[in-house]
């Protein structure tokens, strides 16, 4: 039976480890890390994570701003909220809750988010740096497995490495990261052939593809380490993950659970990057 990957467990050491840091920051400079969190619409699932991220901020000892706007809310008036954060030197990270409403384009969103501010690292500047291995910032999910990973003693140099899914936000990043600890990567996706047969010859398999249990004990290796950054709400409620966790946790050797896996470390991850921010924000002075 796998050894649970205990994500709440990790992450609230991460946490500890920053107020500390942030109480001597404050002592230091007379001011606190900022991060503004901008949300629009009133999607469930979005409001979930802005106020888990508002504790969080709370809990370490940030400064914070909740900027929510209405779901009509255009893409000027967003760009000119952006633009006044990008100046705000209260504000040393800027997050702008995604999705967003469909008359709004995203990447015109994050594009205008100053690179400096940009805490989820999804700006092409820090895309680029994350690419060549010089970065500030690291995506929050996919920094938060690595976390896991580190924390599990595991090795990655020379593993087999399989990433089931390329979005821009997990897949790619994740693969990148990955790479950077000497792993042998392979990205799979929705055309991927022979994706069973590709999944079972993974060290370490990590699945982001946004499907409900889609991949069971026998897509998995004996003694693999399994990291499912899925999260999926079935019809009677129950929170899952990508992973068939009953099946799965047979075969691999460490697993995430869902919920209580990646998905707190996310949040660490990103006070994280604040407190990163605010510290490259006195050096730039």
């Amino acid at each position: 039976m796998a050894k649970i990957l205990d994500g709440k467990a990790v992450s609230q050491r991460v946490k500890d480890d920053l107020k500390k840091e942030t109480e001597k920051f404050v002592k230091d400079n007379g001011f606190a890390p900022g991060l503004a969190v901008v949300i629009v619409g009133n999607d469930p699932a979005s409001r979930v994570y802005v106020n888990s991220k508002k504790r969080a901020c709370e809990e370490i000892g940030y400064y914070s701003e909740e900027h929510a706007l209405c779901e009509s809310t255009t893409e000027d008036e967003l760009l000119n909220l952006v633009e006044k954060l990008n100046n705000d030197d209260k504000i040393h990270g800027i997050l702008v809750q995604l999705p967003l409403p469909k008359h709004i384009n995203e990447e015109t969103i994050i594009n205008a988010i100053n690179p400096k501010k940009d805490v989820d690292a999804f700006h092409p500047v820090n895309v680029g740096k994350i690419m060549i291995g010089n970065f500030d910032f690291l995506p929050c999910t996919p920094a938060g497995v690595m976390e896991l990973i580190k924390e599990s003693g595991i090795s990655l140099e020379g593993k087999n490495c399989v990433v089931i899914g390329r979005s821009n936000i997990v897949g790619k990043p994740q693969a990148m990261l990955l790479l950077h600890k000497n792993a042998t990567v392979t990205i799979c996706h929705s055309k991927t052939k022979n994706l069973k047969e590709i999944a079972q010859t993974a060290d370490v398999l990590v699945v982001a593809v946004g499907r409900a249990q889609m991949i069971t004990g026998d897509y998995i290796k004996e003694g693999a380490v399994v990291i499912d950054v899925g999260m999926n709400r079935l019809e009677n409620k129950k929170l899952v993950g990508d992973v068939d966790f009953e099946s799965a946790s047979k075969k691999a050797s460490y697993i995430t659970p869902v919920p209580g896996g990646v998905g707190p470390m996310t949040i660490a991850m990103l006070m994280k990057n604040t407190l990163t921010a605010a510290k490259k924000a006195l050096e730039n002075k």
